[in-house]
């Protein structure tokens, strides 16, 4: 029952024309990303490394799509919460607006069931949406610029990772881009069980992460305490894949917090939608 009502969600999802507004974003924000570094990547890369070449020699090609995948990464994770929120926030609040949700209580199927098939199909929503990025960054960088050696700039100095050590840290980083933005998800649809329109939890949803973004950066001895149990403070635990040697344990924390916060907002809000008076 549940699978099948999951299944039913997930066409929900699919035949509203929010739901490609992620995916058309995501493209056109990372084709004119990949198309700018294309055209003047050159100029680009050799103002970074100015401050290097006194010292250090760079042989091969810095622009590759290993590069350009790591760039994407890092400034587009922070702005794809929207665009989750912005499907998933609409799940349950969208349909207890119009209505729907009165007559899906009446069928023969448990609160727990309508709720948990709601978060399976944000989750599979998620998942696309992720997919699409890591194909357009990763995939798409590739064609274009090829492959090479990655050259970061971390708080340890520069690391150069070769080419054929990248594939798999790419394949966890996008992983746990994903486990970032299932919380995301998570907290959106809690969100949604709480309101009856759907404008409320896609609101609600960027203000905490926003709020969460900036006490997780404030440099105040008071708040060091509640930074580490932030979800924001895990969004770039991607970044420690390309650290060498790879910090194993804070990235197995920044997953267990990630699953707390999804098991947390999930908790709530199946406790919620049992409470909630969908019936009148």
């Amino acid at each position: 029952m549940i699978l099948k009502n999951t299944i039913n969600e997930l066409i929900k999802i699919l035949s509203k024309p929010r739901s490609y507004i992620g995916f058309a974003a995501l493209t056109v924000l990372i084709a004119v990303i990949l198309l700018a570094m294309k055209a003047d990547g050159e100029n680009f890369i050799s103002f970074v490394t100015a401050s290097f070449e006194q010292t250090l020699s760079f042989n091969g090609d810095i622009l590759n799509g290993n590069l350009m995948a790591f760039i994407i990464l890092q400034m587009l994770i922070i702005h794809v919460p929207l665009l989750v929120a912005l499907v998933t926030g609409d799940l349950v609040s969208g349909e207890a607006a119009m209505g729907t949700l009165r007559m899906m209580a009446t069928k023969p199927i448990s609160r727990n069931a309508i709720l948990t098939s709601k978060l399976l199909a944000g989750a599979i929503y998620t998942f696309l949406l992720t997919a699409w990025m890591a194909f357009m960054a990763y995939g798409i960088g590739q064609w274009m610029f090829g492959a090479g050696d990655l050259i970061v700039l971390n708080n340890d100095g520069l690391v150069i990772i070769p080419a054929d050590d990248i594939a798999w840290r790419y394949v966890y980083s996008f992983g746990l881009a994903y486990l970032s933005l299932l919380a995301i998800a998570a907290m959106s649809i809690c969100f949604s069980v709480f309101s009856d329109n759907s404008i409320g939890p896609i609101v609600s949803t960027m203000a905490v992460i926003i709020f969460f973004t900036i006490i997780g950066t404030l440099d105040v001895p008071s708040l060091s305490y509640v930074q580490p149990f932030l979800m924001t403070t895990h969004m770039a635990a991607w970044r420690s894949l390309f650290e060498m040697p790879v910090p194993v344990g804070d990235i197995l924390t920044s997953v267990y917090v990630l699953i707390a916060h999804i098991l947390g907002f999930s908790g709530l809000a199946l406790w919620k939608f049992n409470k909630k008076d969908i019936n009148t």
